[in-house]
């Protein structure tokens, strides 16, 4: 079969129509025949139904080490695009009508659909890095988060220990960070003592994006609720480990959009830099735009490759309670990583009056896993802007605060909040493992109303000592 290869930014507008209309009418669509061995994702057999000469982008995971896929991609038309040894599979692009006959390749275990990924951020508002030099206190007259005080962050700040996340890093897979403005070296994202970055380098697996600059402005607002010092607003709007280091793994383009093999690409990056870094935490505020089992996914091969060699995962649930019934796409329903849902601290510093975020995922995933693991705060968190020229400002300007902030919602804001926190735990004790932490985060949170996620409350997770594991028993993917 002869196919006409599209440009990539046509195809990536023209496959998510695709997605939108084969996810709209599966209902209505006749069961299609399984290829030999069921290797093949769902989607893309109706997208070969549909369009078999459509060129779609794919993850195939191999069955062992041999070049054989590799080749027969070639074969068909097609080529390979990238090499995801992580999780010993590579992404492609081939004609649609083309994908079962790769699969019948005996070197195939699975062929998934690279999907785009979508941020969990809304700005509607609906609902061995080097460590600081300043071990100094910070100062709380000015600071107005709410949230902050709803999971006990600033007790452990300028406690005996002054816990603020030195010398731990956090990698934030998102659009990527910005961390200066214009006409001055200051950052919140500096070290206290001196214009020196805490963004201790960035890169782009951005399909679309080559450059490390975050265009969109998701992955600068995540990273300002994880670890900014507050510097640009005079202490009004500090994250949650303010001296923590942090990674740019740039993942999305200036649209927030991205691809799962972009992101399983910055993840094997994270991998491969873990001790490098000092990486102990990793954020991923985005999910898959199509359900699919964690025994197949990518993504969640690739989150459990790093929670198995010591990196603690936090990855939002996702908003799409009300439009989706609550399902969970990659990778929130790893049943291994720590999934987050939003709640609403209500602007109170007092959690009794606190409750789900209406917008906020949680259910049973399609394997039989409650997610989320934990819900925090996740609705109107001011942190920084990306900027006037990022697309995010520019489209929702009312939400900008002052010169350099921003509101948003969403379980992106969520799961950020989470990153901070197991930062500032991971400092207290850096000896717990992936699962230790998680077990440790769902024990000492609290109850919150309506949602069968506990409350995260860092403060009684630093104060506990439980060795105990979370997921006992659970089967890798």
């Amino acid at each position: 079969m002869v196919a006409t290869i599209v440009p990539r930014v046509d195809r990536r507008l023209f496959v998510i129509f695709l997605v939108l209309c084969l996810i709209s009418t599966t209902a209505l669509l006749p069961p299609l025949p399984q290829a030999e061995g069921g290797n093949v994702q769902p989607i893309l057999r109706q997208m070969a139904a549909s369009q078999p000469e459509t060129v779609v982008g794919v993850i195939v995971q191999k069955a062992g080490s041999g070049q054989s896929p590799e080749e027969l991609v070639r074969l068909l038309g097609g080529r390979v695009t990238k090499d995801l040894g992580i999780i010993n599979a590579f992404a492609a692009e081939l004609p649609a009508g083309e994908v079962e006959r790769l699969a019948g390749d005996p070197g195939v275990r699975w062929i998934s659909f690279d999907a785009p990924v979508i941020g969990q951020g809304d700005p509607s508002g609906r609902g061995a890095g080097r460590g600081d030099d300043d071990d100094g206190s910070i100062e709380l007259n000015n600071l107005v988060n709410a949230y902050l005080y709803a999971i006990g962050a600033p007790a452990l700040w300028n406690g005996p220990h002054q816990l603020q996340g030195q010398g731990i890093t956090v990698a934030v897979v998102d659009s990527g960070i910005r961390w200066n403005f214009e006409g001055t070296n200051l950052s919140d994202l500096n070290y206290s003592d001196s214009h020196r970055s805490r963004v201790l380098r960035s890169e782009s697996f951005s399909t679309d994006s080559r450059n490390v600059r975050d265009e969109f402005g998701h992955g600068t607002h995540v990273a300002g609720i994880i670890g900014g010092n507050g510097e640009l607003s005079d202490g009004i709007y500090i994250g949650v480990a303010p001296k923590v280091n942090l990674l740019n793994v740039k993942v999305s383009d200036a649209y927030g959009a991205g691809y799962e093999s972009d992101v399983v690409a910055g993840l094997q990056w994270i991998y491969e830099h873990e001790d490098e870094y000092n990486i102990r935490v990793v954020n991923i505020s985005l999910n898959s735009s199509v359900p699919q089992s964690y025994h197949t996914s990518p993504l969640d091969a690739a989150v459990e490759i790093l929670w198995f060699n010591g990196i603690v995962v936090v990855v939002s649930a996702g908003n799409n309670a009300v439009d989706h019934n609550g399902i969970l796409y990659p990778p929130a329903n790893d049943p291994f990583v720590i999934t987050v849902g939003a709640s609403d601290d209500r602007g109170t510093f007092d959690t009794k009056d606190d409750i789900l975020a209406p917008f906020s995922a949680q259910g049973k995933t399609e394997d039989g896993f409650f997610k989320p693991d934990l819900v925090a705060p996740g609705t109107n968190i001011i942190s920084l802007s990306g900027g006037e020229r990022t697309r995010i400002v520019r489209d929702h300007s009312d939400h900008q605060v002052g010169k350099y902030y921003f509101r948003m919602s969403g379980t992106s804001m969520a799961s950020a909040v989470t990153s901070g926190a197991v930062a500032l735990l991971l400092q207290a004790q850096p000896e717990l493992n992936p699962d230790q932490v998680k077990y440790r985060l769902m024990h000492t949170a609290l109850h919150l109303p309506h949602s069968r996620a506990p409350y995260l409350n860092i403060y009684k997770a630093v104060q506990d000592n439980s060795t105990k594991t979370a997921n006992t028993g659970q089967v890798p993917s």
